[in-house]
């Protein structure tokens, strides 16, 4: 505005006058220009912008009530706030003021003020976030309660639960394994036995020994055999901090893919917000549908952070994976508790079953150590001093599958039979008990059906 009329030399108290400028101002702003130009005219914040004309310690005490827990209304700071100024004589300031000192506070403050350190380290901690270079260097694990209902075997509702293992570098689907049961170090084994091992489907080349085994720090994962499993075919463990699951995103991001994708078209599917449904679909059912996403849509669909299919992006630049000698050594990842047996004449008994081998033949009143898939009684593994002799079978299961559930609920059912008959026996002896006389009490005889006797006055 001043550099035209200062190049054609108007006067500056008339141009002061006509735009209602100080004449003292514009006495500024034409010096200002002269020196530094432009810039010059640029209004200079305030040096104590954003201070407030109150005493520190007001301040102070404004936030510290804000980061008191429970969390108080500004309403509630401001009236405990007016009590304590009128007592030191400090200005007392208004609602606004209030506010606008809480709004400013840091949000990592008031978060490990009102909700704790955990949900601090969740939102502020820094994160390391590792990148894996090829297939079957970190491998994760974890579990997760699925958001459908399914039939169990007595036809009643059920929330089944979900294993998986999943490839770092490729985010392919190594195993999984559907369970009504709560997670275990058994799942866990047996999941990662099925991931390390030769799949049955074409469609399914995942396999092999992960240079590295990601967990969080359950107790199925910490188990001590499978440390020792680890060590046998050097695999490295790692686990995330207790109650700090961090760097897990991963595996929780294909859960909800899971749930987005393949569980919200299928009967039972818990929609939020919504009413119980009804379920159809069995166990056994489940796990087709879900073994049929992962190999037909899942791993042949692009990865939004890989950018490539999870199944190619494992199978690419020749990749031979690292397995075990054979299955008997990769047997041992069964997390059941070694069972000490001693052979017998008649053969190994476990479980209320006689199992034979002809192997065993040769070491009759020998010590020996069982390891069974619990989801198959029909034979065990024999070891002998830790070297594997044999699978013996049992010839009363040969040619069926029972798992050590069936068995369970089938001497549960036959305890609860053979406790109604004993429940109703006692009844029948109690109630006989009760109508008897007792020894010294004479039997009662019921009274002869005579005429009634007239009522006697006692003075007669």
């Amino acid at each position: 505005m001043l550099q035209p009329f200062l190049e054609e030399g108007v006067p500056l108290p008339g141009l002061a006058r006509e735009h209602g400028i100080p004449l003292r101002t514009a006495r500024r702003w034409v010096k200002q220009y002269r020196s530094t130009g432009l810039a010059g005219l640029i209004r200079a914040p305030r040096s104590n912008q954003g201070c407030r004309r109150m005493p520190p310690e007001l301040h102070d005490l404004i936030e510290g009530l804000a980061l008191r827990r429970p969390r108080p209304s500004i309403a509630a700071i401001t009236r405990r706030v007016s009590t304590i100024t009128q007592g030191h004589g400090w200005p007392t300031p208004s609602y606004g003021t209030v506010y606008a000192i809480v709004r400013k506070l840091d949000p990592a403050l008031v978060t490990l003020a009102h909700e704790g350190s955990k949900a601090y380290r969740e939102r502020f901690d820094l994160l390391y976030r590792r990148e894996t270079s090829r297939p079957n260097e970190i491998w994760q694990a974890d579990h997760t309660p699925l958001d459908i209902w399914v039939l169990d075997d007595r036809g009643q509702p059920a929330r089944p639960w979900l294993t998986v293992i999943l490839d770092d570098y490729s985010r392919v689907v190594a195993a999984y394994r559907v369970s009504l049961q709560v997670p275990s170090a058994l799942q866990t084994a047996l999941t990662l036995r099925e991931a390390i091992w030769r799949k049955s489907d074409p469609r399914w080349h995942v396999c092999g020994i992960p240079d590295t085994f990601y967990t969080d720090h359950g107790s199925d994962f910490t188990s001590e055999h499978l440390e020792q499993v680890a060590a046998d075919i050097k695999m490295g463990l790692v686990f995330s901090g207790v109650g700090r699951p961090r760097g897990r995103g991963r595996i929780e991001r294909f859960f909800e893919t899971v749930n987005q994708l393949c569980l919200s078209a299928l009967p039972g599917y818990i929609a939020p917000g919504a009413r119980q449904p009804t379920p159809r679909l069995t166990l056994r059912e489940l796990e087709t549908r879900l073994g049929e996403f992962f190999l037909a849509e899942y791993h042949q669909r692009v990865h939004g952070e890989t950018g490539a299919r999870p199944q190619e992006r494992w199978e690419a630049g020749g990749f031979l994976p690292r397995l075990p000698d054979s299955l008997e050594q990769l047997d041992l990842l069964l997390l059941t508790v070694a069972k000490a047996r001693r052979v017998q004449q008649d053969g190994i008994r476990f479980e209320g079953f006689r199992y034979l081998d002809l192997t065993l033949a040769a070491y009759v009143g020998e010590d020996v150590t069982i390891r069974y898939d619990p989801r198959d009684l029909a034979e065990i593994r024999v070891y002998y001093q830790d070297r594997f002799l044999c699978r013996a079978v049992c010839q009363e299961l040969a040619g069926q599958t029972i798992s050590l559930k069936d068995v369970e609920r089938a001497r549960t059912q036959r305890r609860r039979q053979v406790q109604a008959g004993l429940s109703a026996r006692s009844q029948i002896v109690e109630t006989l008990l009760a109508e008897a006389p007792t020894p010294d009490q004479p039997p009662t005889t019921p009274p002869s059906p005579t005429a009634p006797r007239l009522k006697r006055y006692r003075n007669e």
